[in-house]
């Protein structure tokens, strides 16, 4: 059976909203080894649609090495306001959502990842679809913007791995408490 995966970048006070404005200085290859691990064990990504559509609007005519990986993966985009998908290999998924994913993770595969999209990554906290949760926590407390956790009550985490980067950032992998 596959897995639902999420990866977060978060800051000590829990914000995961726009981490390409705060993330990169505490990037190195630890943690590039770390997300590549994650993505290693997988073979599509879930994305929410505010997610997807920044994807779709930069990966398609991007040069970067990891442009070949992005557009040629399997896409699943939540959402009940896109009819349509332009990315390349890209499916939306709609409607039942709990009842679609639950089929998607009986389907043969690899996990699905999920990569930001934070009100998917709480919805499916709520719904108990979620598998596995990374966090990378940076150290340093940004004081506003959308916390990962928001919207969220009484989720039970189990912390299954941790680790420290020379950086500072926290590798912490967490399953649902059973």
């Amino acid at each position: 059976m596959r897995k639902i995966s999420a990866s977060l970048f978060v800051s000590l006070d829990g914000v995961a909203e726009a981490p390409d404005t705060w993330h990169f200085p505490y990037f190195n290859d630890e943690m590039g080894n770390a997300v590549g691990a994650a993505m290693a064990h997988s073979d599509a990504m879930l994305l929410g649609r505010v997610q997807y559509e920044q994807f779709a609007a930069h990966w398609p005519t991007s040069e970067d090495d990891f442009a070949d990986f992005m557009n040629n993966q399997k896409k699943y985009v939540v959402t009940n306001t896109l009819t349509e998908a332009t990315w390349n290999n890209t499916e939306i998924i709609s409607g039942d959502v709990p009842a679609k994913l639950e089929a998607l993770k009986s389907s043969e595969g690899k996990d699905i990842a999920v990569t930001g999209s934070l009100t998917l990554v709480q919805s499916l906290l709520t719904t108990g679809l979620l598998d596995r949760l990374q966090l990378f926590v940076h150290p340093i407390v940004l004081g506003k913007g959308a916390r990962w956790c928001d919207n969220l009550d009484n989720v039970k985490l189990k912390l299954v791995s941790s680790e420290t980067f020379t950086t500072g950032v926290t590798n912490q992998i967490y399953t649902p408490e059973a």
